[in-house]
């Protein structure tokens, strides 16, 4: 799958941001969703494990009238533990899960070639400063406890991973540059990301309307144990198909604060004039 004609860069309202996140992700929608589907199997497997780990518990100790028997702490143990390695390998993806989509949706703006391998490659080569990224977002929530300053932050570098992907900078530049292009507007920021996560719930919880659907019919043929496994897995795999609306959202939202504040737009067409290739 290939782009071969850049986003054409100009100030994007809401009905124009939006317009254009459906537009760009039906035009790669089999490698958006099928990147974000496949990166997000560990994480469906580790639901369906918790609740197996979690029933299997409560069914054993409401079956037994002695309590929890001592082999039972054994299969705990080994419980957890392999509950701790899913985690661990679920941590790992979080670079390529939120990255990989990111990345596809830059490069398509730009309008270059976005294939699987590339998107990997590329996600891959800022693996490290990724992470360190989102460990931050997820050490200042747990450290700080104040929702309203979580988000005032997180609002500030929304665009750090597009930043990172299009300029070609390390991790503290493009945080230091998303702050700058988001200050002065963020609220608007702030209100734009409120209205996708809208958008992002609405369909997600859509398409879980499914699910239950399902659920009800498994349920005739297979036991309750078994259906809630699998509905647990497939209600994150249907959720990740909603995902890359998120991320490709973000990305346009980069590029509509570099039309704003520096007139990217405007650079674009003298490039366009002179047949000189995309600026980033």
């Amino acid at each position: 799958m290939s782009a071969t004609v850049p986003l054409r860069l100009r100030p994007l309202e809401i009905g124009d941001l939006l317009d254009e996140t459906f537009r760009m992700y039906r035009r790669h929608f089999l490698l958006f969703a099928g990147l974000s589907v496949i990166l997000s199997i560990p994480e469906a497997a580790l639901s369906s494990f918790s609740y197996y780990a979690l029933l299997g518990r409560f069914f054993d100790q409401a079956g037994s009238s002695l309590g929890v028997a001592p082999d039972r702490f054994l299969l705990d143990a080994g419980t957890l533990g392999v509950y701790l390695v899913g985690l661990l390998i679920s941590l790992a993806l979080v670079p390529l899960y939120y990255g990989a989509v990111t990345y596809a949706a830059c490069e398509s703006a730009l309008g270059r070639p976005v294939t699987a391998s590339s998107v990997l490659s590329g996600v891959l080569r800022r693996y490290f400063p990724l992470m360190g990224y989102w460990l931050l977002i997820g050490l200042m929530l747990i450290v700080f406890c104040l929702i309203p300053l979580w988000i005032w932050i997180w609002v500030a570098w929304a665009v750090v991973m597009p930043v990172m992907f299009i300029e070609n900078v390390g991790l503290g530049t493009a945080m230091g540059r998303s702050w700058r292009l988001v200050e002065g507007r963020w609220w608007r920021t702030f209100f734009t990301l409120v209205l996708m996560f809208i958008i992002w719930f609405v369909a997600r919880t859509a398409l879980r309307a499914f699910i239950v659907l399902a659920q009800s019919l498994l349920q005739l043929v297979i036991p309750s144990i078994a259906v809630l496994w699998i509905s647990a897995a497939t209600s994150v795999i249907v959720g990740s198909l909603v995902n890359p609306l998120l991320q490709i959202a973000i990305v346009l939202i980069y590029f509509d604060l570099r039309v704003r504040r520096e007139g990217l737009d405007l650079f674009q067409l003298a490039q366009r004039v002179t047949g000189a290739h995309p600026a980033q």
